[in-house]
């Protein structure tokens, strides 16, 4: 099995592909790392380089070419790539995307303190950079490749990382990529799985309590769609505050959501 691991800044990729690797015995491939080290090497921030490799593609390449060279001398090896644009080359794969709300990504990478390569001065500035970032980025994909990096049905799996630990969701995308395997990808030709908090399904200003989930398997229902619209960095629920009450006080941390 190859997982293609990608998401927002701060969604938790590399925290829930060392559970992948510990707990589950997957081999893990991260560009990021290579990219950072790169953006080490030549003194810049990462911010920096993500520029930089606006003006010269070459980086970009490296990095792709590499990728593809692994997955195909792979084919019998359980591999997660935890990759910007893994989905895009590894073709037989499950391709996996970790959503996450601005303001809990800002504070999870605030709290990273990750150094020289990625320097902020408060939670506020590490939000600014980070969309400043996921723009710049977006732009060379789609220059370069011709893709929406940011549009969910590239993805057999759109998971809402915000109020799930690390734990919870790798054993989810597990989970779910052993389905898909069952399945033999049957639905990895456009249709997908897009399960986000009832939290970022906003429906009324009043605030509502978060429910322990007291079992795995009552995360989440799939036979249960909720119709939303995308309203910022989270989503308005169509069908009105009441349904958003009942998904939380049954005690969903995750529904699939279809987004109009």
């Amino acid at each position: 099995m190859h997982i293609t691991l990608t998401g927002n800044l701060g969604s938790g990729k590399s925290t829930i592909c060392s559970i992948l690797k510990d707990h589950y015995g997957y081999e893990v491939y991260s560009t990021g790392t290579v990219q950072r080290r790169l953006a080490e090497e030549m003194g810049l921030t990462v911010l920096e380089m993500n520029k930089k490799m606006c003006d010269d593609p070459s980086f970009d390449h490296a990095i792709d070419d590499r990728t593809i060279q692994i997955a195909k001398e792979n084919p019998g090896k359980d591999l997660v790539f935890d990759s910007r644009l893994a989905w895009h080359f590894v073709e037989h794969s499950f391709k996996v995307f970790l959503s996450v709300n601005i303001d809990e990504a800002a504070r999870r990478i605030w709290n990273a303190n990750r150094g020289f390569v990625e320097k902020y001065t408060s939670v506020q500035d590490a939000k600014e950079k980070i969309i400043q970032r996921a723009q710049t980025e977006d732009i060379r994909y789609r220059d370069l490749y011709n893709i929406e990096y940011f549009h969910f049905s590239n993805y057999n799996l759109v998971l809402d990382s915000t109020y799930l630990s690390p734990e919870e969701l790798s054993e989810l995308i597990i989970s779910e990529a052993k389905l898909f395997e069952k399945k033999k990808g049957c639905y990895g030709l456009g249709e997908n799985k897009v399960l986000m908090s009832p939290y970022r399904l906003h429906a009324k200003e009043k605030e509502v309590e978060m429910v322990p989930l007291k079992n795995m398997k009552s995360m989440y229902d799939t036979s249960l769609v909720v119709d939303v619209k995308e309203d910022g960095p989270d989503y308005t629920i169509l069908d009105g505050d009441t349904l958003q009450q009942k998904l939380i006080e049954d005690g969903y941390r995750l529904v699939s959501v279809r987004i109009s």
